[in-house]
């Protein structure tokens, strides 16, 4: 057991020290060269090694020994360090959203200076990266307004202090955000507002707001300005701000959440009345609204697929879609319910395949009896249909139980919820709101995360819809043992037969003369290097008196993994 526990806390060093991120220029709009960085954290009782990172491809120094064997994978016999506990999983989606409407999680408040915003970006992604999240949800237009250079809407007021004041000196936001989530191995999602024209009557309004422009078009209702989604030229229009993000930006996945028609407000009566006279089609106005979502979540979808087709498409709608006590096919819940509250038929996205993953926002502890966060899970499970299910986790509320939902007040409440999503397959990852929350850390559930259930690194799960062929592995694999530790050396992937090279490389390492190579084991990962020209790495803490195989694998963007290399260090 020492042995083993010896053997965990050397990769955990052996990762964070030799695959290392850079520090960025704050002030960076462009790419940067991509950097290796690591998948593993320190832990509270051993700090990292601090080395320097390894990048540029090279040839072996013309000094060192090499005394290395390739050998086939097959001729491989087993012993060496193996683990009593089953392997945490190799796939899940870990991800944060990030508000930015009303200064909820960044910039952190409005007008703040360029480079405090820069400094604010990059140190939550270094927090993301640290703790062991591989996704970023940015909310990039939150009213009408862009967070983005390349748009035809107006900059948004959280960023600047008013609408339409670019920020000086000049950057852009989301290529910056882009840029950085990539260099630390973060997909980067453009989360969307679609309904919202305008945030209150208190709101900073540009004079090229679409309110002025196309009055016709907005809806009046709880003091604010929305779009009418009944009017087939207000669809049009916002699946053109996606197709146009879509375009111009390196993005990952596109984004929305709950709103589609608002949350009723007491005393208040939405007045889309001519409109759906004029274009009803036969249908009560509950379903014609329904029907109004369904065409504009198609209409986004297509124009996706038109110009880049493998970004993924995901919707966090509230968690439940109906209650039992309104139809049979629903959740034994007592809650609201996004099918009437908000006419958005969720369940059938999901079921047909329109959308690429749906993250139900799942706010509610084990002990809410209205809506016990394990009954609402395990009705997702059996109607997620063919869209990856990600679960959308409540982090503003622990430590704030109250009568109703005590759940809340208990530090294991948060941790037991990762734990039971991990006992159905069918759950695939999470996603947590928000940033602050995460960065406040209440009841020490982010060190929970990064200490012991996102410890090792995880691939985003792959959409074989989107991509479904590997990449082409790593070629020409050498190693050397130098004064710095082994260094292992090799060639670019080819081109797979779509076209894709490598996005990055995964270096497992297992100890022995003949160990049983576990590729589906991520505690044997001990780097994860980014970037299809980064094609070196130094082991620096590889015990000279041991041997070693190395296997690396290249793994493209949609997150497929190629076959393995292997090399055998003696």
């Amino acid at each position: 057991m020492r042995s083993i526990a010896y053997f965990v806390l050397l990769l955990a060093v052996i990762g964070w020290g030799s695959c290392r991120q850079a520090k960025p220029v704050p002030v960076a709009t462009r790419r940067p060269p991509v950097r290796p960085v690591s998948p593993a954290r320190p832990t509270t009782s051993q700090p990292p090694v601090a080395q320097k990172p390894v990048v540029v491809k090279t040839t072996p120094p013309k000094t060192a020994t090499v005394v290395v064997t390739a050998i086939p994978e097959d001729s491989l016999e087993t012993d060496g360090v193996t683990f009593l506990t089953p392997p945490p999983p190799k796939r899940e989606f870990r991800a944060v959203w990030v508000a930015t409407v009303d200064n909820i999680d960044w910039p952190s408040k409005k007008g703040l200076p360029v480079a405090d915003q820069q400094r604010e970006i990059i140190s939550m992604f270094d927090m993301y990266q640290q703790m062991g999240l591989n996704a970023v949800i940015v909310q990039i237009r939150s009213a009408a307004d862009a967070f983005y250079a390349k748009s035809s809407e107006p900059w948004s007021e959280w960023l600047t202090g008013q609408q339409g004041l670019a920020p000086e000196p000049f950057y852009d936001p989301m290529e910056l955000m882009i840029d950085q989530a990539h260099q630390r191995g973060l997909e980067f999602h453009a989360w969307f507002n679609l309904d919202r024209a305008t945030f209150s009557k208190y709101s900073s309004i540009a004079p090229t707001n679409i309110i002025y422009r196309k009055p016709g078009w907005m809806l009046s209702y709880g003091g604010r300005k929305l779009f009418n989604l009944g009017i087939p030229a207000v669809r049009s229009y916002v699946a053109g701000i996606v197709a146009n993000v879509v375009r111009e930006y390196d993005i990952d996945g596109i984004h929305f959440d709950d709103y589609f028609y608002p949350y009723a407000e007491p005393g208040q009566v939405l007045r889309d009345d001519s409109t759906y006279k004029a274009n009803y089609n036969g249908m009560v106005k509950a379903d014609w609204r329904r029907d109004n979502v369904n065409k504009l979540i198609v209409e986004i979808r297509d124009s996706i697929r038109a110009n880049k087709p493998w970004i993924k498409f995901g919707v966090s709608p509230f968690g439940v879609w109906k209650n039992q006590s309104n139809d049979p096919e629903g959740s034994a819940t007592n809650g609201g319910q996004s099918y009437y509250d908000n006419y958005a038929d969720s369940r059938k996205w999901a079921r047909e395949g329109t959308i690429d993953y749906i993250v139900p926002q799942v706010y509610f502890s084990s002990e809410f009896s209205r809506v016990p966060y394990k009954t609402l899970i395990d009705w997702w499970k059996r109607n997620s249909g063919k869209a990856h299910l990600y679960i959308g986790h409540a982090v503003y509320r622990v430590g704030r139980g109250s009568e109703r939902d005590p759940g809340w007040w208990r530090a294991t409440e948060f941790p037991n919820q990762i734990r039971y999503n991990r006992q159905h397959q069918v759950v695939q990852g999470s996603v947590f709101f928000s940033a602050k929350n995460l960065k406040l850390n209440p009841l020490a559930f982010r060190d929970s995360l990064q200490t012991t259930l996102y410890r090792h690194v995880a691939l985003v799960p792959t959409m074989p819809w989107l991509d479904s062929i590997p990449p082409l592995p790593p070629r020409d694999l050498k190693a050397a043992i130098t004064s710095d530790g082994v260094e292992l050396f090799w060639q670019e992937s080819a081109e797979a037969a779509d076209g894709d090279g490598a996005n990055e490389y995964l270096i497992y390492r297992f100890e022995g003369r003949r160990p049983r190579l576990q590729l589906n084991d991520t505690r044997y990962i001990v780097a994860r290097c980014l970037g299809e020209s980064t094609t070196r790495f130094v082991d620096k803490t590889a015990d000279p008196k041991k041997k070693y195989v190395y296997a690396i694998t290249a793994v493209d963007r949609l997150h497929n993994e190629s076959q393995e290399v292997i090399i055998k260090v003696q």
